[in-house]
């Protein structure tokens, strides 16, 4: 049977189900840094997708 485990999503290390990263301080910061930079790539994403549709309903309705 073999050992039940997953790998550290940032240095692809096998490590315990319990654990997030396989070090604390090293790679839980680059995991920390990943995530702020996707959630400000959604949020910009988002501004300039409501940007959009309001520039588009603009257009529609009041030209």
């Amino acid at each position: 049977m073999t050992d039940m485990h997953k790998h550290c999503p940032v240095c692809n290390t096998p490590i315990p189900l319990d654990e997030t990263t396989c070090s604390p301080p090293k790679c839980q910061k680059v995991l920390r840094d990943r995530q702020a930079q996707m959630k400000r790539s959604r949020m910009i994403l988002f501004v300039v997708m409501v940007i959009f549709i309001l520039v588009f309903a603009y257009m529609m309705f009041f030209r």
